[in-house]
């Protein structure tokens, strides 16, 4: 026959492991849905308009200034 002090830690060891389990489910549950949401806004078409490298009859208009190679001296 078990002692009632050994029932009752075995049951509190039960009870503690299934809270541990519980939070490790909730934890990885709400993780998920987080990762899923990043994921649709990172492949979303929302954003296909700044994509350029379909675009080829947009021209470069990008202005350079030279640059002098030593400092002008005054």
């Amino acid at each position: 026959m078990m002692k009632k002090s050994t029932f009752g830690a075995v049951l509190a060891f039960l009870f503690a492991a299934a809270g541990a389990l519980t939070a490790a489910a909730l934890y990885l549950y709400h993780r998920e849905k987080e990762l899923d949401e990043y994921e649709r806004l990172l492949f979303s078409d929302d954003y296909d308009d700044f994509d350029d490298e379909d675009d080829e009859d947009d021209e470069d208009t990008t202005t350079y200034e030279k640059i002098p190679d030593a400092p002008t001296e005054e």
